[in-house]
């Protein structure tokens, strides 16, 4: 068996660790969703989490696996925006600081949370390069722990506790559909999908303007994100050193979604579930409702996860 980043085993501690911390997300339904998807459809509600998204699952269970010593220096990390206000809300709560390198682009709603959680925000030119540059040299300042958004093993740990909580309250699932940018959520949830229940089907969903993932598995082989271009801008990044073995073995098919496509799954949600979901959050969902995914044989009760609900109000979707 190829070793990955974490195991089940990693998952389960993470579990343990975010007891009483992370929010146990409901799982809804939607008799209409699952008449236009023409199967059972149950959706983990991570909109509902704390800072609004999945992302401080990993954040949180990174940060509380510190040591006292390490975890004194404080953390850093580079993200446009749901990983970094899970690690300044982390890092509030343990009481240690958080230096968090934000793109300028970032949007306004995602800074002001980061910095209303106590983050210190640098910010730097939207590119990977000058992100990872302005990150390694506040590590080397500060002696703090680099918390990457996805590419860390205790990240990818807390992100699987999603399919986890999932499975524990519909065990008789028969697959995932799960969104990717980076992959961290994707890997740990087939990591612990496949754990916990061999012969869990798992799916990406990925928008068609940042579709690495699944090139990447048509080719058999990693291939980087080049010029992303999709509303959905928590998927806007390569998938990780770490994250893609998991997504090459575990994940059976990347399916993608345009824009028009996640906009009308996102305006779907909002107004028959009356939750509110961002972009990102609804790549999952425009996928099931898609006519590839419909016509793949055998899934009758399918997990679909809401990833994230930061929205900017002002922006008008539609």
């Amino acid at each position: 068996m190829p070793t990955y980043a974490c195991d089940l085993a990693a998952v389960r501690a993470a579990a343990e660790r975010l007891k009483g911390a992370a929010h146990r997300t409901p799982v809804m339904t939607s008799a209409t969703l699952d008449r236009l998807a023409g199967r059972r459809l149950f959706f983990k509600c991570e909109n509902l989490q704390k800072v609004g998204a999945f992302k401080y699952r990993g954040a949180a269970n990174a940060v509380r696996k510190l040591s006292d010593t390490d975890a004194a220096k404080g953390v850093v990390t580079h993200s446009s925006g749901n990983h970094a206000q899970a690690l300044a809300l982390a890092a509030r709560e343990r009481g240690v600081p958080a230096y968090i390198v934000m793109p300028k682009t970032a949007p306004a709603v995602k800074r002001a949370a980061v910095e209303g959680y106590g983050g210190q925000v640098t910010l730097c030119e939207p590119n990977l390069a000058d992100r990872e540059r302005a990150a390694n040299e506040l590590v080397a300042r500060t002696g703090a722990a680099l918390i990457p958004p996805f590419d860390h093993p205790d990240v990818i740990a807390g992100q699987g506790t999603v399919a986890l909580e999932l499975l524990e309250g519909v065990p008789d699932l028969d697959a995932l559909v799960v969104c990717l940018g980076g992959g961290g959520l994707v890997s740990g949830c087939a990591i612990a999908a496949t754990g916990v229940k061999p012969g869990t089907r798992v799916f990406g969903a990925e928008p068609l303007g940042a579709d690495d993932a699944a090139r990447s598995k048509a080719a058999g082989e990693w291939l980087p994100q080049t010029g992303p271009n999709t509303i959905a801008d928590g998927l806007l990044t390569s998938t990780g050193q770490l994250t893609w073995p998991v997504i090459r073995d575990l994940v059976e098919r990347v399916f993608t979604v345009s824009d028009d496509e996640i906009r009308a799954a996102m305006r779907l949600v909002w107004e028959r579930m009356k939750l509110i979901v961002e972009p990102s959050g609804a790549v999952g969902a425009a996928v099931a409702l898609s006519e590839a995914f419909k016509s793949l044989p055998g899934l009758a009760k399918v997990g679909v996860v809401f990833s994230g609900g930061n929205v900017n109000l002002d922006k008008l979707w539609w």
